[in-house]
């Protein structure tokens, strides 16, 4: 059998609490240093409201393009455990948070599993992610 196909993946990065740059920053190191997996890209860091109608302090939100070789339920898994190392704690949807990592797209894949659907059921909603996937769509030539 021969290497896993490698798969061009958008991951959504967003923190609101606590040093909200150095938590995309070890999120962008934690996923760059995934088996098999290369960070090819990165958007600019945009700094958005909270959704959810929350009283919340504002996020910095980017994406990274991702090559890998882990399918998604180990990329999401990786993500989690990233997300835990920042000390997120998942208490109240649309809460605040010291790290949020989303799939938001998976090569050409669609999934609808309880915990993991792509690409994500709130891309059409989030224009932030609309303007910092265009950002990255250059650096999105397919797998090598």
């Amino acid at each position: 059998m021969g290497p896993a196909a490698r798969e061009r993946v958008y991951v959504a990065l967003g923190s609101n609490l606590g040093d909200r740059s150095a938590h995309l920053h070890l999120a962008r190191r934690a996923l760059a240093a995934l088996p098999g997996t290369t960070l090819l890209a990165e958007s600019s860091v945009e700094e958005t409201a909270p959704l959810g109608g929350m009283d919340q302090p504002p996020y910095l939100n980017q994406m990274v393009l991702l090559e890998t070789e882990l399918p998604p339920r180990a990329l999401l898994e990786a993500c989690q455990a990233i997300e835990g190392e920042a000390g997120r704690v998942r208490t109240v949807r649309w809460g605040p948070r010291t790290l949020d990592v989303d799939i938001v797209r998976f090569g050409d894949r669609h999934l609808a599993e309880p915990d993991l659907i792509i690409p994500h059921p709130e891309l059409p909603n989030r224009d932030f992610w609309q303007r910092e996937l265009a950002e990255l769509q250059p650096y999105d030539r397919g797998p090598t």
